[in-house]
């Protein structure tokens, strides 16, 4: 390789947050873009500062999960200006600093440019901590940011991150651009940004370990929820063609022996008959001996008889349901996705098919403007009642969704002003404030008889 060709690291920060969990959670996109880089001749290297399986870790497997999910390492830290009441402890989760910095210093060709990514809007306080760092290491090396915060939240992370330049939406069509304008490197683009097919698979080689491989399928989604930004992250739906996913999906297993694989897919049924079928019937029809589960949460309505049967045969294992409330009569819910009919119907298929009760979980929104917490406690009961088990998913406010003006309202914090005060976890929209019976008679009511494996 010439000695010219530029070193990129591409780096993913800790997270600032009160509770924070490896639940099949890997940066896809960075990942991407790592073997998009590669894909092109650029020498790349990669830091992951939630690493789990961090060589100097000697907790790897502690607490941690068959299917791949387990505990960051995590460390208190100050709460942030405005949160010093909330009764909770803060920290920092992934590696230490000490280990962040011995693995810059370490890095042999040092990078030309570092790349970082960015997640929830209120975890910007762990990439702002992550450059600082890479600053303080390798402080002629420009940084460039981007990812979902970098996205929603443009104007304020120009100023909070400290980074070089902040890039909003996917970065595949332009970072060869944003090399090109930092390193001077420049070469054709080998891949079309606007088909998914076109991609290599994710680095995720790079990881120094693969309990479980992230899979997408197809990227965006045809409903507009109040609640969900998707459609800003993606505005355009992508589909890769069912024959590749499988493809990947054999790769990782043959040569990497990965067994559990986790879907990002914001709509992994829609136009199941041509997409979601066909994949399910070619990974049995292989016997591949895999297990697949549904972080993203699947469109209950879309859960035929045969949709069930076939993810059962394919190794589907753990189910997680987007209902948001089992309110169905309420006149002023947020989406008409499903009607309870639908969801007893999916609920009854999927039971039918023979998935564990206790691996099929619904999803239910709380903390939500003007939510009464009464109706979050009758839906975990319709959930229960049905068999399966509630999850209780705490709102987040996401900038430029429809439902952000309405949270702001709401709120007793001032959300624009900081997006710190997005955090799901303090209830931002609850004109009470943060209240420890509240959260413990929810958490208490969703796991009663319900074992606790979702």
């Amino acid at each position: 390789m010439k000695p010219d060709v530029p070193c990129i690291l591409l780096v993913n920060p800790w997270i600032h947050d009160f509770a924070a969990y490896d639940y099949w959670a890997r940066p896809l996109g960075l990942l991407y873009l790592a073997a998009m880089l590669r894909m092109h001749g650029l020498r790349v290297s990669y830091i992951d500062c939630l690493d789990r399986f961090h060589p100097r870790s000697r907790v790897v497997g502690k607490g941690a999960k068959k299917d791949g999910r387990g505990p960051y390492l995590k460390t208190p830290i100050p709460h942030p200006a405005g949160l010093e009441n909330i009764p909770r402890t803060y920290s920092r989760y992934g590696v230490p600093p000490e280990w962040f910095l011995d693995d810059l210093s370490a890095l042999n060709p040092p990078p030309d440019l570092v790349l970082v990514t960015t997640m929830m809007t209120y975890w910007y306080g762990g990439a702002r901590e992550t450059i600082a760092h890479i600053r303080r290491c390798i402080p002629d090396v420009p940084v460039v940011a981007g990812g979902i915060y970098a996205t929603l939240c443009p104007e304020h992370a120009s100023e909070a991150l400290g980074a070089d330049l902040v890039v909003s939406g996917p970065g595949e069509g332009n970072i060869l651009e944003i090399v090109a304008r930092f390193t001077g490197f420049s070469t054709p683009l080998k891949f079309d940004p606007e088909n998914l097919s076109s991609f290599p698979y994710p680095a995720l080689d790079m990881q120094n370990a693969i309990p479980f491989a992230p899979l997408m399928t197809s990227r965006g989604c045809s409903f507009s929820c109040p609640y969900c930004a998707s459609k800003v992250l993606q505005p355009k739906r992508m589909v890769r063609p069912p024959a590749q996913v499988v493809e990947e999906i054999e790769y990782w297993n043959r040569n990497s022996g990965v067994a559990n694989f986790a879907f990002y897919d914001d709509a992994l049924l829609m136009d199941a008959e041509n997409h979601a079928h066909v994949i399910f019937e070619e990974i049995a029809r292989r016997g591949l001996k895999v297990r697949f589960h549904t972080p993203n949460a699947l469109h209950i309505r879309e859960i035929s008889q045969k949709t069930a049967g076939l993810m059962r045969r394919a190794g589907v294992e753990t189910i997680r349901l987007g209902l948001e409330t089992a309110a169905f009569g309420t006149e002023n819910r947020l989406d008409r996705k499903v009607t309870e009919e639908q969801f007893y119907l999916a609920v009854g298929n999927l039971l039918a098919a023979g998935f564990e009760r206790e691996k099929i979980g619904a999803y239910l929104l709380t903390g939500l403007p003007d939510q009464d917490i009464d109706s979050v406690k009758e839906s975990i009961r319709v959930v229960k009642k049905a068999g399966i088990t509630p999850v209780p998913a705490h709102y987040t406010p996401i900038p430029r969704t429809r439902l952000w003006k309405k949270a702001v309202e709401a709120s007793r914090y001032d959300l624009e002003s900081d997006p710190i005060f997005t955090n799901n976890a303090i209830f931002p929209c609850r004109s009470e404030g943060f209240s420890w019976r509240e959260l413990t008679e929810l958490k208490t009511l969703a796991q009663e008889d319900a074992g606790n494996h979702i």
